[in-house]
């Protein structure tokens, strides 16, 4: 008898409704939703507290500017009207990521920034969570996961009545059965999102054709990345059992198909997306070295230097061979770091670079000259005292 109210269980768990890919068409726009019952009403009061902390936390960066910017790229890519409901917050965190919870907090890592290359990317990205945002998925995913607990729980407890061997089975296939759902439920949420962000992308002034574009670069750059740590290359055409996505080779085929090809001859506003980064770039770009990911970092930066290589790049791609620290490394960071120069004279950090560089290879002539001009033009660095300490008679003439 047991055994058959398990096997009714299975069955049953088809009744839990899996989100489906929907058309590249966003819904017709109905305001900003309202809380309703008690599990709305405590998730929203709950985001509210998060918001508040993260409101209060030194992570986030505090530029209006740039912030306003990103909201107006939001607004180009959902709507003015739909817009209205997010508020927006830039995390530094240097990881491709962003969210957006249900009572409209829109989380914007630095990281991701950093590897968008025009305005129609970040669209495609900000739609993909304002889809999550418009069709609830936080919410019903949280209901899902509850009600496929709540039968494992009562099923359990069956077993727990009548244990046999088919019993034990029949109970561990539902378990699998049960956290398979939920992690294709999962899936099958983002591909939604996925349709929905580049659907807004087909209504908007910016080219739809961004959204493969990015999944495209960041794959090549998980390549280079697993190469130059001597891995296998990545497999992007499928994904774990557990996995929260669908595969990245996948998302790339889906949006370039669901994009309109009539949107290709769009302006991407690359041009407006590069003077928005411009302030933040050094900073972004120190934090993304940090990572030590040799591989990932150099072709993001190669990556970046396709409308032009400007001093800012060409001294990250310096200080990521120099701390790197192999003897041919030092050789590439010194040409690097002299071409950073080259283009922008009044960058102190590219002289302290080189002139590192050069004593570790031996010109120590050359690279206390470099130390010097660093010292020169940054005389109240931090580290003021230190590099003085390798450049004869410096302390003598402070």
């Amino acid at each position: 008898m047991n055994w058959l109210l398990l096997a009714g269980a299975l069955s049953a768990l088809s009744a839990i409704p899996a989100a489906a890919q929907k058309a590249a068409v966003p819904p017709p726009y109905a305001g900003v939703y309202q809380p309703q019952g008690v599990d709305e009403i405590g998730w929203w009061r709950q985001d509210d507290e998060d918001e508040r902390t993260l409101a209060a936390s030194p992570l986030v960066i505090r530029d209006e500017k740039l912030t306003g910017y990103i909201r107006n790229v939001l607004c180009a890519t959902v709507g003015t009207g739909r817009c209205a409901s997010a508020r927006v917050y830039v995390i530094r965190e240097p990881v491709f990521n962003a969210s957006m919870s249900p009572n409209g907090t829109l989380r914007v890592f630095s990281g991701l920034l950093l590897r968008m290359r025009n305005e129609a990317e970040l669209g495609a990205v900000l739609g993909h969570e304002f889809g999550h945002f418009e069709r609830r998925h936080s919410l019903n995913l949280f209901r899902t996961q509850r009600s496929g607990t709540d039968l494992l729980a009562w099923s359990g407890l069956l077993a727990s009545m009548a244990p046999s061997y088919n019993v034990i089975r029949v109970y561990r296939d539902l378990q699998w059965s049960v956290y398979g759902h939920l992690f294709r439920y999962g899936r099958d949420q983002e591909r939604e999102a996925d349709a929905l962000g580049v659907g807004y992308l087909n209504q908007s002034s910016l080219p739809p054709q961004a959204a493969a574009a990015m999944w495209q670069n960041l794959m090549a750059e998980l390549e280079a990345s697993a190469k130059a740590r001597g891995l296998r290359k990545p497999n992007f055409k499928t994904v774990a059992f557990t996995a929260s996505h669908p595969p990245e080779g996948e998302r790339a085929a889906t949006l370039a198909g669901l994009a309109l090809p009539d949107g290709s001859g769009r302006d991407n506003r690359a041009a407006q997306y590069r003077a928005a980064l411009a302030p933040w770039l050094p900073l972004l770009l120190e934090d993304q070295i940090k990572l030590n990911d040799f591989g990932g970092s150099d072709y993001l930066i190669q990556n970046l230097a396709a409308d032009g290589w400007t001093a800012d790049l060409w001294f990250a791609r310096a200080e990521l061979y120099r701390t790197r620290g192999n003897q041919r490394d030092f050789a590439n960071a010194i040409q690097f770091y002299g071409n950073a120069i080259s283009l922008s004279g009044a960058l102190p950090a590219a002289y302290r670079g080189l002139g590192l560089a050069l004593t570790k290879t031996g010109r120590l002539i050359e690279g206390q000259a470099a130390l010097q001009k660093y010292l020169q033009l940054s005389p109240d660095a931090s580290d003021a005292k230190m590099i003085s300490m390798m450049v004869p008679g410096a302390m003598r003439n402070e």
